[in-house]
């Protein structure tokens, strides 16, 4: 089969592996009808995610149908059609029954697809723990609306949950992009008294605007952002800042826009390390929440997808075949024709 494979830093290649078969009785083969590239990926090739194990299949946002499973597997069967959850998680773990599966303590345990075990960017993927792992899509549910309900949606619904938002608050999103906006899309479902955004890419801006007009859109380029929410919050600052740019500065505005007591969390990965100055903080009396992604919510995303509270389908601006996906990487990591997400079919 064709499959996407890290080689080294800086390189990606397209190549043809075997099909991957049951390696034991808790795993699903699923046959990738729809997959994407997410900007992990992107960390992976400039060599910023350490864990990262080279000769592995990249890929870890898909959708597909079961096409075998082993004997203890009961959740999904052959025909199903399923998201991939990003974590790999054994639901037994203390870490797992108290919902923190990020931390999975089995050995392939959190973020494993595509980063430590073969991912799928290719035409099929073995999921570990496919009791846990796989999520029947409904009925009337495509495979472009639920392409990011096992990660970047996911994302998007635990950052909001953990912020613990409320209908009085100020939120503040630093970052337009796709983890973004899907973050926006969970927090718009909390219902907060006011929701501001920020980003620099215009054409980002510009689609904010025409999908979402409700949202306050500020271009940290163009407008102090520190300012501007302090002017519109009731109490010096956002109430809750979620953020989501991973950029040079971005960690610190969003504790410098916090209020007194908030909650900031931190949804982005960075590839440099980050200053926590604390004598600068003193008295701010800040609660910090980070990441990774804890993707125990996807049957929840779903529904509400099915429901039609959530849409996910604008972001998908382009669509590549797999024997294409050299293409789709450059359009996607250089940000060309006003791209947001790319889905690739096998």
């Amino acid at each position: 089969m064709l499959a996407y494979t890290y080689k080294s830093k800086g390189n990606f290649v397209s190549e043809e592996k075997e099909k991957p078969r049951i390696q034991d009785s808790q795993d699903a083969i699923v046959r990738v009808t729809l997959a994407s590239i997410c900007s992990s990926d992107i960390h992976i090739k400039n060599g910023a995610v350490p864990r990262a194990v080279p000769g592995i299949t990249v890929g870890h946002e898909m959708v597909g149908v079961v096409e075998e499973v082993g004997e203890s597997v009961t959740k999904v069967k052959p025909g199903d059609r399923v998201t991939v959850n990003v974590e790999t998680f054994c639901g037994e773990c203390f870490f797992c029954k108290n919902g923190f599966v990020n931390n999975c303590t089995d050995e392939n345990g959190g973020w494993a697809l595509g980063c430590r075990i073969d991912g799928g960017q290719a035409e099929y993927v073995r999921v570990p723990y496919a009791n846990q792992g796989l999520n029947q899509i409904p009925d009337g549910v495509t495979d472009e609306q639920a392409l990011f309900v096992g990660d970047v949606l996911a994302t998007g619904y635990w950052a909001a949950k953990i912020s613990e938002i409320g209908p009085e608050d100020t939120v503040l999103i630093l970052g337009g992009g796709p983890t973004g906006i899907c973050t926006l899309l969970c927090v718009m479902l909390k219902k907060p008294k006011r929701i501001i955004l920020s980003e620099v890419d215009e054409e980002r801006i510009r689609f904010i605007n025409e999908h979402y007009p409700e949202v306050l859109v500020v271009n940290p380029l163009k407008t102090d952002v520190e300012s501007f929410v302090k002017e519109r919050s009731e109490h010096g600052g956002a109430d809750r800042v979620l953020e989501v740019a991973g950029g040079k500065d971005t960690f610190e505005l969003a504790w410098r826009a916090a209020r007194p007591n908030a909650i900031v969390t931190i949804v982005a990965m960075y590839e440099e390390n980050q200053i926590l100055p604390l004598p600068d903080m003193y008295g701010k009396n800040l609660i910090f929440k980070t990441g990774g992604v804890d993707g125990c919510d996807c049957d929840e995303t779903l529904r509400l997808i099915q429901e039609g509270k959530i849409d996910t389908t604008p972001l998908i601006t382009h669509t590549f075949s797999l024997r294409e996906i050299e293409k789709a990487y450059e359009l996607f990591e250089n940000r060309r024709e006003n791209v947001i997400k790319v889905a690739i079919k096998p």
